[in-house]
Order: C-alpha cells, then sequence, then structure tokens
C-alpha cells in the first residue's frame, strides 16, 4: 500500500513463540513452496513457508487459501497478527497472504514494486524473525535496517530491495492485511 512514508515503525511485538515454531521447521518445510521462488524472479534467492495466500487470478474477489505452513504455525502466528491489526487497523478486514520469508546468507532481493492490484490494497507488514549487521533493507532509495522484536509496515509501492551481505539466513514473517475499506473499494 502507498503509504504516507516508506516505512512506518509498529513498535514493540512480542516473536517469542512465533520465533521458536518457525526456526522449529526444518529444512524440506523451507522448500515445499516454491510459487513465491518460481513466478516472482526478485525472490530467487528465497524461501518461504506460506501459511495463506490469495487467489490472484481471482483478484478482486478475495479467495484465500491455506498453504502447507498453515498447521504448523496459525496457532502461533494469529495472535501476533490479531495483536498487530488489533492495535493500528481498522477491524473487518482480511489477511490475504502470510508467510515466514527467509532470504539466504550473502542474496539479494533485487529492486522492485509490488505491482498486482492486491498490494495497492493491502497493508505490507514485517516482523523480523532473524537478522545480522549487514541486511539492508532499501526503500525509495533509503536504507533501514529493521530489528527483531519490532512490527514495520513497509511502503510496497516504492522500489524496494533487501541484502544480505551477513554469513547468517535472515528470517522475516510477512503478512498482508487488506483493511474492511479497501475490501469495498475493489467490489465497486
Amino acid at each position: 500500500m502507498n503509504i504516507d512514508t516508506t516505512l512506518r515503525e509498529l513498535g514493540a511485538v512480542d516473536i517469542a513463540a512465533l520465533r521458536d515454531a518457525i526456526l522449529a521447521q526444518d529444512d524440506a518445510a523451507w522448500k515445499e513452496d516454491k510459487y513465491r521462488q518460481e513466478e516472482y524472479e526478485v525472490h530467487h534467492d528465497t524461501e518461504s513457508i506460506v501459511l495463506v495466500f490469495v487467489d490472484i487470478e481471482r483478484w478482486p474477489e478475495i479467495v484465500v487459501s491455506q498453504e502447507p505452513g498453515w498447521p504448523r504455525l496459525s496457532d502461533v502466528a494469529l495472535p501476533l497478527m490479531n495483536d498487530i491489526i488489533s492495535r493500528l487497523y481498522p477491524p473487518g478486514g482480511t489477511v490475504i497472504r502470510a508467510m515466514a520469508a527467509k532470504l539466504l546468507a550473502g542474496k539479494k532481493i533485487t529492486p522492485h514494486v509490488d505491482r498486482h492490484q492486491s498490494f495497492h490494497r493491502g497493508h505490507r507488514i514485517h516482523v523480523p524473525i532473524t537478522t545480522n549487521p549487514r541486511v539492508r533493507f532499501m526503500i525509495d532509495g533509503q536504507p533501514h535496517q529493521l530489528k527483531v522484536g519490532e512490527a514495520y509496515e513497509i511502503n510496497n509501492q516504492k522500489m524496494h530491495s533487501v541484502m544480505n551481505k551477513g554469513s547468517e539466513d535472515r528470517i522475516t514473517f510477512i503478512f498482508d492485511y487488506v483493511p474492511p475499506e479497501q475490501v469495498e473499494a475493489d467490489k465497486k
């Protein structure tokens, strides 16, 4: 969503249960859903554990499906998402995407803008699970270093990229929340 800044700090969040559950996932879990890596070249150097995903072919109808990560992570992801939404966004919307995303050590996500209409309607929330001092998140030419234990909304309508020059993978929990007024905007 095109928010009034490149990055909005949403404050501290308790990631302990979600972090522990994500870090307990085996290597096969990170490789079971390759849709993002195959569909979007910029995500080639990433791996994902997807909980829910919107059917973009049916947009603006919102059809969200539970994906392979749902049974393993939803019990710890839902309280975190609900906490952020209840404190900062209008109730009654829909989470259209939720996933743990890993950027491999020494890799990058090249500069891009999220183009599909669903990205214009949803707030893109990032919750860092692991990071290192050599990770840089660039949004509209501005460098950001996202901190573990904090939540952020990014402006995904600005050019953005991520570089992980560190020796450890970076893991972020990402979800897209479409508030009720944005759901209704596409129905007109």
